[in-house]
């Protein structure tokens, strides 16, 4: 199995442009989101904590599973998140049918938009195109870029920019 740097590193090859990177702030929460609120129907049992049985679930906790075993903070920080987001998925799938898929339906294509605009401006494909792996990472990306924003994780950003190259400044 590949390492956390280098998972992180290959998908930050097709991310330079700081304006894509952005894009994937907004566009990735979205795409995560709308999956989990479609994977939230149909409600198979109740979880406990008022958190319905779903393919929603299982998904997450299999997804958390992977982030958890390619690094163990990270990963955690990860579960929260999808946890998260897995009560809002519950929540859409108790509102009307029509509201349930125009969330799940709308976030996915709203959220896929605004990915393929940023890499129009990257000038490059969009890493899952060459690997798969790069959907599940692409969430994984996201927090960490966040994180170095706030000056966390220093080590793991001079990791990454050694292989992949520094983000280019705009244009």
């Amino acid at each position: 199995m590949k390492s956390l740097t280098d998972h992180l590193s290959q998908y930050a090859s097709y991310h330079r442009d700081p304006r894509n990177i952005a894009t994937h702030f907004v566009g990735i929460p979205m795409i995560v989101a709308a999956v989990v609120i479609l994977l939230s129907r149909p409600v198979m049992a109740d979880a406990g904590a008022g958190i319905p049985l779903s393919p929603a679930v299982a998904a997450s906790l299999l997804t958390a599973l992977y982030y958890v075993r390619l690094d163990l903070r990270l990963g955690f920080v990860m579960a929260a998140l999808l946890a998260a987001t897995v009560v809002l998925g519950a929540w859409a799938a108790a509102q009307s049918t029509t509201v349930w898929l125009w969330l799940g339906l709308g976030g996915f294509v709203t959220g896929w938009v605004i990915q393929f605009i940023g890499h129009v401006f990257e000038g490059r494909k969009p890493a899952f195109l060459d690997d798969v792996t790069g959907l599940i990472i692409g969430p994984l990306f996201v927090l960490v870029e966040a994180l170095f924003l706030f000056g966390i994780l220093p080590q793991l950003r001079q990791q990454i920019e050694a292989n992949a190259g520094k983000v280019r400044r705009s244009r």
